[in-house]
Parts: structure tokens; sequence; C-alpha cells
């Protein structure tokens, strides 16, 4: 028999619902990570941009959690339409790094992933409230973070500006040097959870 499929949250009918990376999924005990998440603590968390899907164990298993995983959505016309906007929270991969400003890709505006690539750039001053001239970048992100942030302005043609004073954006998911998924430890740290080592990051606060 084919193991049920099902999207989180879902309706009949109903067009499934976006998950990006460092959302948490539910709880470890009562899930099983499958492809596009991982386990951290006592939580499941999405890896990747896409949709949750849950697989039920079959009759012939010990196993009775089911199994969820994340999915790269389909392209839909639902999905080709997200555009950013003034005003959008969107999560982008962060691809470069300089002393004033990060470059990142955008990967989703709201729920939605873009069928076309947008650029976002996050300049100093746009990284937290306080403190604006002791901001370092490097000690805020660093090459494959993935980030929510808010779009500030249109920017250029070429690029978005994108800010991330507000409490819950900043890093949402990020791998430590030896390639595991970092532990929040606070709003500016993360932690390795093999090597218990700690890194800078401008953290965002995740609901569980």
């Amino acid at each position: 028999q084919t193991p049920a499929l099902r999207a989180r949250g879902m309706a009949a009918g109903a067009q499934p619902a976006l998950r990006v990376p460092g959302e948490p999924l539910g709880a470890a005990g009562e899930l099983v990570a499958g492809a596009g998440t991982h386990v951290l603590g006592a939580h499941v968390y999405a890896s990747r941009v896409g949709i949750e899907r849950r697989e039920t164990s079959g009759a012939d298993t010990a196993e009775t959690r089911p199994t969820v995983s994340v999915v790269a959505p389909a392209a839909t016309s639902a999905a080709v339409a997200a555009v950013p906007h003034v005003g959008a929270v969107v999560t982008c991969r962060v691809v470069k790094l300089t002393t004033r400003q990060a470059v990142a890709e955008i990967l989703a505006v709201g729920r939605s992933a873009g069928g076309e690539t947008f650029q976002g750039v996050i300049r100093q001053q746009d990284v937290r409230r306080t403190e604006i001239d002791r901001v370092v970048l490097y000690n805020c992100f660093r090459p494959g973070d993935i980030v929510r942030a808010e779009v500030l302005s249109l920017g250029d043609s070429r690029s978005y500006f994108l800010g991330t004073a507000r409490p819950e954006l900043g890093v949402v998911f990020a791998r430590s040097a030896t390639g595991h998924p970092m532990v929040p430890v606070s709003w500016q740290e993360m932690q390795c959870p093999s090597s218990l080592a700690i890194e800078p990051r401008k953290v965002a606060r995740v609901n569980v």
C-alpha cells in the first residue's frame, strides 16, 4: 500500500504552505526527520526552501512516527508569482560579504518561492537598530547562511536593500566551520553541537 503523503496545515485542495530553512516543523519525539530536514535539540527543522510532506510508516515497521520531509516546490503559476516588494519578509542565502554589506540571493518572498532569482543587499547600517557604527558584518553573517530579512527599498536595478533590525529577523540557519547545523544560544551567537565551538551571528528569534 502506498504511504499517505500530506502537507502540514492543508485543507483538501488548498495550496501547500512553503517552509524555509530554520523553520521548526515539530517535536523530534513525534517526527522522523527525512530529506530536507534536520534535528536540533528537541525539534525538527527545515533545511531547505520547499513544501512540507509527511509520510506515515508502513504497517510492517515498528516506527509509529510519521516521517517529515521538505521537497522542492513544483514550478506552478503560484510559485513564480513571488516578487519582492517593500515591507515583504524574504528568505535569502548570503553569497558574498564585504566590510560594508552582505550580498544575498533571495529564495522566497513570504511563503512563496520565486521562479526568478533576485539579489538583495544587507548594508552595515541595516543589520540592527543599536550601535550601528560598531557592526562587523563578518560577526553577523557568513556565506551560506540562510537569513530572514525585510525589504526596505527597491535599491538599484540590480538588487533590493534588505534589513534585519527587528528581533525576528536575522540568521535562521547556519552551518559551523565543520559543516554541522548550529544551534542559537543567544541573539548574537550560535553553537556547533559537534565541536561545541561558538560562532557570532545576528540570530533571528524563532518561535518553536
